[in-house]
């Protein structure tokens, strides 16, 4: 378990327990996340507890899911805590961020390559630098950005700390990360935190913002309030994937990949792990032949994939690849992993939902007649043939994403802005077509 040091989520109590948090029922108002605490402002009732001794009556708390595992029914039955369980849900309403100590560091995510994030950025980071007196972490492409380079952003960038995706470990320096751009700043946010992530907070300056509630117009009062730590949060889960690639002769190994040898001289085979907020799509690339894939469930052989290939996505990407090969739509908050074929070519596998937790495998058929291509979040492709594995379950570190309003209205109302986003899109271009007419 790491050690968090300053500036970081409040620190948990001495016990070493690995659940993320209990729920809002429990006596304690802390809720302990891998060595760091959420403490709630309010507390919230669940209605299958016992009544209290007193006249007051509770509302309905505004819970999306069951009873919590620790909460009682009557006044002798309970159920007991699962030593096994990967997460424990909450009333949505109660998850608050809070910090031990104000805030010191904060990595600020640009968009590469969008001159219209220049002024907003060197704003940001002048506000930050000189106002607030925070160290601000940048990637060094952002800085060797020749739009940049003039002399009234030459002091400010002095006060910068840098580094490079994939070669330096910035997990135990940054406070708070904040997100300049669409969606896919997020997710490069998520990529860059292979455990514990960070506070995230994300401004829409993209083409789509369903993950950014954020607007840039009052940025300063609102990046004081998360400073504050007046602010609710949202916890994304994430999906953890391991993939297992047989060593094949002629084939370079990763100097990054976890390499296990089963006892013997030569490694027999490779495996990659990875941290995934969207979704898992293995697909047939470009080869002609349709995908055949197993699909296992904690073991057992549900079913084979005939098709184009297979999207596994969390709730958050629900809103992604998945909608958008017929899947529902589900709210962060859903503890839950979705199954999305991709032009199955039999009816007999529609879009299934399945628990939070369970341990998904997907193989080859030994009668595949060609490979599969497994990418995650749309990065790392890399090609899976006979005899590889992709195994894929909840991830014990959620990306915690600070909510404009709290986690349900923020939903609805970026499932909005998307409707009207495409409504407009499709009025321009049937106008465009009418004026080529």
């Amino acid at each position: 378990m790491e050690n968090p040091g300053e500036s970081k989520w409040t620190k948990s109590d001495a016990s070493s327990e690995p659940f993320p948090y209990c729920c809002s029922a429990c006596d304690s108002s802390e809720e302990p996340f891998r060595g760091k605490v959420f403490r709630n402002r309010t507390k919230a009732r669940s209605m299958s507890t016992p009544s209290a001794p007193c006249s007051a009556k509770f509302r309905r708390t505004q819970s999306l899911h069951g009873p919590s595992p620790v909460t009682t029914f009557g006044p002798k039955a309970c159920m007991l805590k699962n030593p096994k369980a990967v997460m424990h849900i909450q009333d949505p309403a109660s998850q608050r961020l809070t910090w031990n100590k104000p805030p010191k560091s904060v990595l600020i995510i640009k968009k590469i390559r969008d001159a219209s994030l220049l002024q907003p950025f060197k704003e940001l980071c002048i506000f930050l630098t000189q106002q607030k007196n925070m160290i601000v972490y940048v990637e060094r492409k952002v800085i060797e950005d020749p739009a940049i380079a003039n002399e009234s952003f030459v002091s400010v960038k002095k006060n910068f700390c840098t580094f490079r995706e994939d070669y330096d470990d910035i997990s135990n320096c940054v406070d708070f990360i904040i997100c300049l751009g669409g969606d896919g700043t997020l997710l490069y946010a998520s990529s860059l935190f292979q455990q514990s992530v960070p506070p995230v907070m994300a401004f829409h300056l993209g083409s789509l913002g369903f993950l950014t509630p954020f607007n840039f117009d009052t940025y300063q009062s609102q990046v004081n309030q998360v400073i504050e730590g007046n602010a609710a949060i949202i916890l994304r889960s994430r999906l953890e994937v391991k993939v297992v690639k047989e060593c094949r002769e002629k084939e370079p190994v990763e100097e990054t990949s976890l390499i296990i040898t089963n006892g013997d001289s030569e490694p027999k085979h490779k495996t990659m792990q990875y941290q995934v907020l969207n979704e898992v799509v293995v697909d047939r690339g470009p080869s002609s032949y349709l995908s055949n894939l197993d699909l296992f469930l904690d073991g057992h052989l549900i079913t084979t994939v005939q098709g184009d290939g297979v999207i596994v996505s969390t709730p958050t990407g629900s809103t992604a690849y998945a909608v958008a090969a017929g899947a529902s739509m589900i709210h962060p908050n859903v503890p839950a992993i979705m199954i999305t074929p991709i032009c199955p070519h039999s009816l007999s596998f529609r879009p299934i939902v399945v628990p939070a937790g369970v341990e998904l495998k997907i193989m080859l058929t030994r009668d595949a007649r060609n490979t599969a291509w497994v990418s995650l979040d749309g990065r790392k492709r890399q090609e899976i043939a006979y005899g590889d594995s992709i195994t894929i379950t909840s991830s014990r570190f959620p990306v915690p994403s600070i909510c404009f309003r709290d986690p349900v209205n923020d939903w609805f109302e970026s499932l909005a802005q998307c409707l009207h986003w495409n409504v407009r899109k499709r009025q321009s271009h049937l106008s465009s077509e009418e004026e080529e007419f």
